[in-house]
């Protein structure tokens, strides 16, 4: 089992800044990707960004230029810094990690983002 806590979510102005992270722990291995989802009310949980262990990233389209991840494989912790935060961007985020091993997916508890007009 991997275990998922993250941190960071709050409620900011729109251009304002936050930044995410999530840190794992448990069953651990040398091959996975981690990454943010976010899902808004009444929408389906969609990726934000993507990140693997040799630091390849991908992003949605709605957020690049704006977001960036990131990772620090020695702390098994992954970031999201979200910049020029929009209303749009208000949904609760959601940390995951896959194994690529056994392409198990692992969800933290979610965090509430919420940017104000």
């Amino acid at each position: 089992q991997v275990q998922l806590v993250e941190s960071g979510g709050g409620l900011v102005q729109a251009g304002g800044s936050l930044r995410l992270s999530c840190a794992a722990s448990g069953k651990l291995v040398s091959v996975n990707t981690m990454g943010w989802y976010r899902q808004a009310p009444g929408k389906q949980r969609e990726l934000v960004a993507g990140i693997t262990v040799g630091g390849a990233t991908n992003y949605a389209g709605s957020v690049k230029g704006r977001f960036t991840i990131s990772r620090d494989n020695a702390k098994n912790t992954v970031y999201l810094q979200m910049n020029s935060l929009k209303p749009e961007d208000t949904a609760v985020y959601y940390c995951n990690y896959q194994d690529l091993f056994t392409l198990e997916n692992y969800w933290g508890q979610g965090t509430q983002v919420t940017v104000s007009s």
